[in-house]
């Protein structure tokens, strides 16, 4: 049997339902509508309250992957990349990271929406939280999106169509998910300038992902760069 058949086997196995994303958007779209009621009954729907604002809706995104991927069961896990990988590529991510975020910070380049986040690090008592939110709930939920969900979507995508057109290789479902799921996760910054500084750790994230199957080392990786940004906001100067 051709490599290529092999692999359609196996990526058939691990495939999201089409109908998953469905439920994703929908979830989100109620949930998100949910959380901005509640916080506006509550007086919180303000710049003022931007912790507050950000841990809503990244909740609502975090429940909207738990119930795209609940009818699937324990078969959407393999497709999510929720699995172990070995220490040396997680540090191999770590270290790459860490440097390639270092380089595109020398660019001077800083958006609005960054330094406004950076000056809300700076407020008394505001560390440990701006560290629970920015660097575990933000990393998680943007690697479930975009290195889980859109990810395995585009694999599982590729492959069917790979299944039903020879001129497609199913040995390129990953490289199209790498760079598709790159791009999406750059552009879901918005802000241009941010758009630029996100889209190579995105790269980096995705290779990460595309390297070891696994959303392991781009999570820890995600977290380790935005631990550093939170604590170099909080020591640096103004």
């Amino acid at each position: 049997m051709p490599a290529d058949a092999n692999s359609l086997i196996t990526k058939e196995k691990q495939r999201l339902p089409w109908w998953t994303a469905l439920i994703f958007v929908g979830a989100l779209i109620v949930t998100s509508t949910a959380v901005v009621f509640f916080l506006q009954s509550r007086g919180l729907f303000s710049p003022a309250h931007t912790l507050v604002l950000l841990t809503g809706f990244y909740g609502a995104a975090l429940a909207s992957v738990v119930l795209a991927i609940a009818p699937v069961g324990h078969d959407a896990l393999p497709a999510m990349g929720l699995r172990g990988a070995g220490w040396r590529v997680v540090v191999l991510g770590v270290i790459g990271t860490v440097a390639l975020s270092m380089g595109v910070s020398h660019l001077g380049i800083e958006p609005q929406g960054v330094k406004q986040v950076m000056e809300f690090v700076r407020e008394p008592g505001a560390l440990a939280p701006s560290l629970i939110v920015f660097a575990v709930l933000a990393p998680l939920v943007e690697e479930l999106i975009f290195r889980g969900l859109l990810y395995g979507w585009i694999v599982g995508l590729w492959t069917w169509a790979a299944g039903h057109e020879p001129s497609l290789p199913a040995r390129w479902a990953t490289i199209v998910a790498w760079i598709v799921s790159s791009l999406a996760f750059a552009v879901a910054h918005y802000e241009p300038a941010h758009i630029i500084l996100v889209l190579p750790l995105g790269l980096m994230f995705g290779w990460l992902r595309r390297r070891t199957d696994s959303l392991l080392p781009s999570f820890i990786a995600h977290v380790v760069n935005n631990g550093f940004a939170v604590l170099g906001a909080m020591l640096g100067d103004d």
